[in-house]
């Protein structure tokens, strides 16, 4: 074995140099550092289900510190415990955006909007991603012939519009629970609504669902094939009419959930915390139950709108609550 001495190296630096090579260590003085680049990736990602290809196109994902009332029947102390278990901030809230594009091989998909692109300037670029995301992923948005909407709230609805409120999907028809355009449509309905969320709710729907986008409004009904390899289920408690979105193809499904649960850090591990998002919180959290428990047996994949990036998942059962199990990263389609 060579013994490295003192005297051995300062005669190999001495060497080197008569050799014209720079001993170790006399390195040419170093540049400026580069600025940080300061940005992320383009947030897309792209996977089959059979010959169905869908593309999650992030719409951003929004923190802030939650209120006491976040979720209604827990306090805050088990809601920090649970996001500290799942590795997240105390006190602060993590809530993911992640609309998805369907190619069906006829038709072109957009299941749900996100917060819309008026929202990217408000945030700062923190949300309403969703059209640049679309862009980065090579899908042009005049292509789209076809949106699902799950439920009306704003975070699903309101990139159906430009900041300019024109089409932000000028060329596609948009198809939404009958149930929900219904109830929300009502002016009955509105004028009974609560002060604080559910007004605002009402009013953000009005303003959304009028002109040239309701013109192109459909209806559909649970149970329906509404787009060939895509079946809507009614899936209500979250809202009034809320429902999600079976993507098939030959024996290959996945569940868009749209908000059977909100993240699943919390709704998920704890089906019975109810959100004070949740229009009705008992059916919310039955709806829940009997959805994951679906997806638990027939080992269905899940697409959560709630879910972190690029948020596809399967289902175990975890206590008295269930565990989502993040797909791996692929890189083939």
């Amino acid at each position: 074995m060579t013994e490295l001495t003192r005297r051995r190296l300062l005669i190999g630096a001495i060497a080197a140099t008569a050799a014209g090579v720079a001993p170790m260590g006399a390195i040419a003085p170093s540049r400026a550092a580069a600025p940080p680049a300061g940005t992320q990736a383009a947030g897309w990602y792209r996977y089959k289900v059979g010959s169905i290809e869908v593309t999650v196109a992030t719409d951003g994902a929004n923190k802030f510190k939650f209120a006491d009332d976040h979720v209604t029947n827990k306090k805050r102390d088990e809601v920090n415990a649970a996001l500290e278990a799942a590795y997240y901030e105390k006190d602060m809230m993590t809530t993911p955006y992640n609309p998805v594009v369907v190619n069906t091989g006829s038709k072109l998909v957009v299941i749900d909007t996100g917060t819309g692109e008026a929202a990217f300037a408000r945030s700062k670029g923190v949300t309403g991603q969703f059209q640049s995301n679309l862009k980065a992923a090579g899908i042009d948005r005049d292509a789209v012939d076809t949106v699902i909407i799950s439920h009306y709230h704003g975070d699903h609805i309101n990139g159906l519009l430009k900041p300019d409120k024109s089409l932000a999907f000028p060329n596609a028809e948009i198809l939404v629970p009958a149930a929900e355009h219904k109830f929300f449509m009502d002016d009955g309905e509105m004028s009974r609504a609560p002060k604080g969320r559910m007004e605002t709710v009402f009013k953000n729907v009005r303003e959304v669902m009028a002109g040239d986008v309701l013109k192109r409004v459909k209806a559909y009904e649970p149970g329906q094939e509404i787009v060939t390899g895509i079946t809507a289920v009614a899936t209500r408690g979250h809202s009034w009419g809320h429902n999600s979105h079976v993507v098939a193809s030959g024996s290959s499904k996945v569940f868009v959930q749209g908000d059977v649960t909100h993240v699943p850090f919390l709704f998920a591990r704890h089906p019975d915390w109810h959100a004070f998002y949740d229009q009705d919180p008992v059916m919310a959290e039955a709806t829940r139950r009997k959805v994951y428990d679906m997806l638990v047996a027939e080992k269905m994949l899940v697409q959560g709108f709630h879910y972190p990036f690029p948020s596809l998942a399967y289902i175990e059962k975890s206590g008295s609550g269930y565990r989502e199990i993040a797909v791996p990263w692929n890189p083939t389609i």
